[in-house]
């Protein structure tokens, strides 16, 4: 008997946020259950955990870590793995599971949509999340089983394919997913009403706007090449760079919001980073605390950035920081550290920075990180938009739309009265006029003005998206770490990395992979074995 997975935690298939997303019907698919839960019900669910997913499993429990956006106050005791990078098939093991949780869930969409295509559009998104979902763990754990990973009873020991091979296919498969939109489109502008159309409860990301969907294709897929550029599959990368859909790119957040609110299912970053739909504090927001070197591209030991360092951190310049696996002299952290409004549990206000509101959008995918995408391009000659912009241009942009994001407030996600993202971006820039990190006239060469791209990224991505710093800071070595004193390294003092720079390079597969499935590549530890786009 066939299955289909789909778990739905608290809310509404239209609404869900689960930590994974299986639902065992254990019915057959043939029969009623297929009739009703359709790709129109399965979408928005898969869509929520995805985000979910890298707010928590790669954020939160892992990166946010390894690159210093957090580190243990004084009350939590453990920590080893973390501490240590001495990480085992039993570390973050959730990275891998509801990932591929997920995976399964858009791949039934795909397969639902080759056999009845009138779910066309539904096969198209699938498809683009798929990719998304499938560079998370390349990423992470470089082979993956891509190919026959998903084919269910058909393979219970799938082969793993090499990780570079996946890069190019999964670019492959976002043209296909372009290809699958577009058609659809046009029959649909044809008279076509058989098709179902993607709509605001079906789609919790536009609501339906295919263009939309597919200038989003376009960003996954740059930030695919510009990664995987210059490491062994460059005349792929180079070829694929002349392949961008005229649709052009996202350069809006593209933010997810499947019905959160306060009284069933809240905004994810709410959930991990403040506290429960009943009131209770968060592990986070009782007891962690940001690392004095990522406060330090704040208070003025590296770059002056009061604005948004006030909308980043309650207190804001009074914020305890410490340094990870530092065991003497933890501060406690004052709670609620990175929410900026009043009040505490239930009682606390919308406000602007990191946690806007429990009702507030999700980001899938932040328009910072498609300027910086852009402005990498431009460094090697590339103008993927056709703007003719270069690398100072796009870069500005991502620094304006840093200060955008962190400046709108609430459920509404809408910048308050008065706000004036670009002004505050350009006294950012006036501030710091002496750094080349900030100003991109001085970056005198290639590598310094690749090091203030992906130095602004790392600033941007503070909390929201740490797993794309820890990519980008294996792929390219910035933010630049040094030594031991905490200012100038996130690295934990208690490491036992084998490596040059004390850091790891992966993770590990779960143990379970190793139980069930011979195929799994043998890794002894984190430290070696590094995904094939990591040049350090």
């Amino acid at each position: 008997m066939k299955r289909i997975f789909l778990k739905i935690s608290l809310l509404t298939a239209a609404a869900a946020l689960p930590e994974s997303c299986d639902l065992d019907i254990n019915k057959n698919p043939n029969n009623a259950t297929a009739a009703v839960v359709t790709p129109d019900l399965v979408l928005p669910v898969a869509i929520a955990a995805t985000v979910y997913n890298q707010i928590y499993y790669y954020g939160r429990s892992t990166a946010a870590y390894l690159v210093g956006y957090q580190v243990p106050g004084e009350g939590l005791g453990g920590f080893g793995e973390i501490y240590t990078y001495n990480f085992t098939s039993s570390t973050f093991t959730g990275v891998w599971t509801e990932t591929f949780a997920c995976l399964r869930n858009f791949n039934a969409i795909i397969k639902t949509s080759e056999a009845n295509p009138r779910y066309a559009f539904y096969g198209g998104v699938a498809h683009i999340l798929k990719a998304y979902c499938y560079q998370l763990l390349v990423d992470a754990y470089g082979d993956v089983p891509y190919t026959e990973g998903l084919k269910g009873e058909g393979n219970l020991s799938p082969a793993f394919d090499k990780d570079a091979e996946v890069y190019k296919a999964l670019a492959a498969e976002i043209d296909d997913a372009i290809a699958i939109l577009k058609t659809g489109k046009d029959m649909a502008g044809g008279g076509n009403d058989d098709l179902v159309a993607l709509s605001a409860g079906s789609d919790p990301v536009f609501g339906g706007d295919y263009t939309k969907w597919i200038q989003l294709a376009n960003n996954i897929k740059l930030r695919l090449l510009v990664r995987a550029r210059g490491a062994g599959i460059d005349n792929f990368v180079q070829a694929a760079f002349a392949g961008f859909s005229e649709e052009g790119f996202l350069k809006e957040d593209a933010l997810v919001n499947p019905g959160y609110n306060a009284s069933a299912q809240q905004n994810p970053y709410w959930t991990v980073y403040h506290s429960s739909v009943i009131g209770n504090i968060s592990y986070p927001a009782q007891y962690y605390i940001p690392s004095v070197y990522i406060l330090s591209f704040y208070d003025g030991s590296k770059l002056t950035d009061s604005k948004r360092g006030s909308l980043l951190y309650r207190g804001w310049p009074s914020v305890p920081s410490h340094q990870l696996g530092n065991q003497t002299g933890r501060p406690y952290s004052p709670g609620y550290i990175w929410h900026i409004g009043t009040g505490a549990g239930l009682t606390a206000s919308d406000a602007a920075g990191i946690l806007k509101s429990r009702a507030a959008p999700a980001p899938l995918f932040f328009a910072f990180e498609a300027h910086f995408l852009l402005a990498e391009a431009a460094l090697y000659g590339l103008d993927p938009d056709g703007s003719g912009l270069d690398a100072k241009a796009h870069f500005e942009n991502g620094v304006k739309a840093s200060f955008d994001y962190l400046e709108r407030e609430g459920a509404a996600n809408s910048l308050p009265a008065g706000a004036n993202p670009q002004a505050d971006a350009e006294a950012y820039i006036s501030a710091n006029s002496w750094s080349y990190l900030v100003n991109f006239d001085l970056a005198d060469s290639h590598e310094k003005k690749l090091e203030a791209i992906i130095t602004q990224k790392y600033i941007a991505s503070n909390i929201l998206n740490a797993n794309e710093a820890w990519n980008e800071f294996r792929r390219t070595g910035y933010p630049a770490v040094s030594g031991s004193a905490p200012r100038n390294t996130f690295v934990s003092v208690l490491s036992q990395s084998t490596r040059a720079d004390k850091l790891p390079v992966r993770l590990i597969y779960p143990q379970s992979e190793y139980n069930l499935n011979a195929n799994t590549p043998k890794i002894e530890d984190a430290y070696s074995n590094p995904i094939f786009w990591d040049k350090n």
